[in-house]
C-alpha cells in the first residue's frame, strides 16, 4: 500500500514538473522578459533598486508565500517546544558587564538599523527579510547578555499577525483599485527618494515586522526550552 501511494505521489510530482517546465520561457523570450525589467522597471515601478522591483512587484505573490513558508517554520518550531519546561536560564552562567551594558547601548541601535534597511529597501540593498534579520538578531543580543530573560510571546504574535494582515491588505487593496491582486495602485514618487515605489515601502514594513517577529519567537522557543 505504502509502495503504491509513494508512486502515485511521485507520478504527480512528476506530473506537475513536467508542466512546470513546459511553462517555462526559454531562449529569447526569457531575455526579453529580463530586458524588460532592466528597462522598464524603474518607470513602472518607482524603485530605484531593480532587485526589489522583481521581488516585491513583479512577483509579488511569489513573496507572499515566501512569508507564509517562514511563518509555518515557526510554527512548526513552536509545535515541537511545546509543553517543554523552560529553564529561565536558572542554571546558566551570567553575562559579564561588558556584555550586559553593550546590550543596553547596541539593542537600540540594531532595532534602527534594521528598521532603516527595510524602510529604504527600494532605494538600496536590502529590505523586510534582511531588516528582520537584523531586528532579531537584537533580540538574540538580549537572550545572550540576560540569560533568564524572556520574551511576550503575545507582543511578538500580534506584530507577526499585523504584518500578515497589512502585506494581505495591500493586495486586497490593489485587487479592488486595479482588478489584480496585489498590483500597485499608489503614486510611484521619484526614483531615488524615500517616497516613492508605490505600494513597495508598505509591503516591505509588513515584511519586515513579520520576519523580525517571528524569527525572534523561533529564538525564543530555542533559548528558553533548552
Amino acid at each position: 500500500m505504502r509502495r503504491a501511494a509513494a508512486l502515485v505521489l511521485l507520478a504527480v510530482l512528476a506530473t506537475g514538473l513536467a508542466c512546470a517546465l513546459s511553462a517555462i520561457p526559454f531562449g529569447r523570450d526569457k531575455i526579453d522578459v529580463a530586458n524588460h525589467y532592466i528597462r522598464e522597471g524603474v518607470e513602472e515601478t518607482g524603485a530605484a533598486n531593480l532587485v526589489t522591483s522583481v521581488v516585491v512587484n513583479y512577483r509579488g505573490l511569489d513573496t507572499l508565500g515566501e512569508v507564509t513558508v517562514l511563518f509555518v517554520g515557526a510554527l512548526g518550531v513552536g509545535v515541537m517546544v511545546y509543553g517543554r519546561p523552560a529553564h529561565g536560564g536558572g542554571n546558566r552562567e551570567k553575562a559579564s558587564l561588558i556584555v550586559t551594558t553593550g546590550s543596553r547601548v547596541l539593542f537600540p541601535l540594531i532595532l534602527l538599523f534594521g528598521i532603516y534597511v527595510f524602510l529604504h529597501g527600494h532605494l538600496t540593498p536590502g529590505g523586510g527579510f534582511q531588516g528582520g534579520a537584523v531586528i532579531a538578531s537584537a533580540f538574540l543580543l538580549l537572550y545572550l547578555a540576560r540569560p533568564g530573560r524572556t520574551l511576550s510571546r503575545a507582543k511578538l504574535g500580534t506584530a507577526e499577525a499585523a504584518g500578515g494582515l497589512v502585506f494581505v491588505l495591500v493586495g486586497v487593496l490593489g485587487l479592488f483599485a486595479t482588478g489584480y491582486f496585489l498590483q500597485d495602485f499608489l503614486p510611484k514618487g521619484r526614483p531615488g527618494v524615500l517616497l516613492s515605489g508605490g505600494v513597495i515601502p508598505l509591503i516591505y514594513v509588513a515584511i519586515g515586522v513579520k520576519v523580525g517577529s517571528e524569527l525572534a519567537r523561533i529564538i525564543g522557543d530555542l533559548i528558553e526550552t533548552e
